[in-house]
């Protein structure tokens, strides 16, 4: 059980952590010894997978990002890094046996900063290796507003992507000059135009709050701008100034005041107002967006297949990636490492963590109750054979805080719960887990 006071917390900032995966990479450490991936996912559900590819490379490195991915690498590195993408595709294909993918995403750093050469290259592995139709499945792409030509759009919508995800951050250049992004606002309305164009089904933009200067009525403005495009789903993000960035440098000479809870408040009101539902803390969406009952298009599922460098895969009692590290440096000898990998390599997990029967239910209750699906008692013990309430006393606090609500069959988040999905998640972290993210060492 959690043991620190969660009223303490709620009195606190309400922003503490970003819960969206469970463990958080920095919990991740050697594994020791190497599982063979055959034996791990022999004993999965491999009917209706998630499949992720990472492309780790991106166009410029933004003062807020601590994500996997190298900012302007030399020509031939992503060259080398679609050949052993391709390695490791084979492998994995062969070790699974027999599978079928139910969704698909390709994420980053910016999947369309390659070449139109490499990037099909990546998605003919997808189809040819993997026996992905990308056209008969969800499946989305990341781009940014350099990177989304007419070209690159053409050829996604001609294989079938049917959601495309842009950061735009602000439509506002000095605030995002103030995160490190260099970008032209003519640039952003183009890709926008360019995206539109192409009549993909889901356009989803993200928008951050918190930036330094940013006020309520410039934060409803950058909202009133993404509006004119129609987007199918709009992310929140807030602010977050994390270790190796380029805003926690600057931060240490300059630290504005903290006015995200009442922009997120505003933000929130306003695509409420505007025929949003609010699907998480960060999540909005329109009734207009299609989809397979709302899917979420995010990468923390059990059964999810990840390959790259930098993607992480889930079965129930394993998470598996390659190393985490934020400082460039460290990334490009984390990358190098991987093109130059030969195929055996490929065919055992050698970093991660394994999930006890505790942190298993966790991670389904951290990721249920931060969701307005809430969470489905019925569901939760058909799968663990126990009754949430008995599993975790946390859940008493929250009903009498107010911040789920009980019927028969579900746990339901509160409107409050979702402003405090950062400081509710975090609480609810294992000690074991805690643990091992605090005494991780990033680099």
């Amino acid at each position: 059980m959690s043991t620190t006071n969660l009223e303490t917390l709620l009195n606190q900032s309400p922003y503490q952590a970003y819960a969206y995966a469970y463990p958080h990479k920095s919990a991740y450490r050697l594994l020791e010894p190497s599982k063979p991936l055959r034996e791990v996912w022999a004993v999965e559900d491999r009917r209706a997978l998630f499949l992720y590819i990472h492309i780790p490379f991106c166009e410029m490195r933004c003062g807020f990002c601590n994500l996997f991915t190298l900012a302007k690498p030399m020509d031939d590195f992503y060259q080398h890094y679609v050949e052993a993408l391709k390695r490791q595709s084979e492998q994995v294909s062969e070790l699974l046996g027999e599978y079928a993918f139910s969704r698909f995403a390709i994420g980053g750093g910016t999947p369309t900063y390659l070449d139109e050469a490499s990037l099909v290259a990546v998605l003919d592995i997808t189809q040819a290796t993997l026996g992905v139709d990308i056209s008969r499945l969800p499946a989305s792409v990341e781009v940014s507003p350099e990177t989304a030509t007419l070209a690159k759009l053409s050829l996604l919508a001609e294989r079938g992507f049917d959601r495309i995800s842009i950061g735009i951050q602000s439509f506002i250049e000095p605030e995002t000059r103030a995160i490190y992004r260099r970008q032209n606002i003519e640039t952003v309305n183009q890709a926008l135009e360019n995206i539109r164009r192409g009549d993909f089904p889901i356009l989803n933009i993200d928008l951050i709050y918190g930036i330094p200067n940013q006020t309520v009525p410039s934060w409803l403005y950058s909202l009133r701008e993404a509006l004119r495009f129609q987007p199918e789903e709009i992310y929140l993000y807030p602010l977050y100034v994390r270790e190796l960035t380029g805003l926690e440098r600057s931060r240490q000479r300059h630290s504005p005041p903290d006015n995200r809870l009442q922009l997120y408040r505003a933000g929130r009101d306003f695509l409420l107002e505007n025929g949003y539902r609010q699907i998480s803390m960060r999540l909005f969406r329109t009734d207009r967006a299609p989809g397979d009952n709302g899917l979420v298009y995010c990468c923390q599922e059990d059964g999810m297949v990840g390959l790259g460098s930098g993607a992480r895969s889930y079965t129930r009692a394993l998470h598996y990636s390659t190393e985490y590290a934020v400082s460039r440096t460290s990334i490009k000898e984390i990358i190098e490492d991987y093109c130059q990998r030969p195929a055996n390599s490929f065919t055992v997990a050698n970093y991660g963590i394994v999930l006890s029967d505790n942190d298993q239910k966790r991670r389904y209750l951290i990721k249920s109750i931060l969701h307005t699906e809430g969470l489905n008692l019925e569901a939760y013990h058909h799968r663990f054979g126990s009754d949430t309430l008995a599993d975790f006393p946390e859940i008493a606090e929250l009903l009498r805080l107010g911040l789920i609500e009980r019927d028969e069959q579900k746990l339901t988040p509160t409107a409050e719960s979702l402003t405090y999905s950062d400081v509710i998640g975090p609480w609810l972290i294992s000690q074991f887990v805690k643990q091992r993210m605090e005494t991780f060492s990033l680099r």
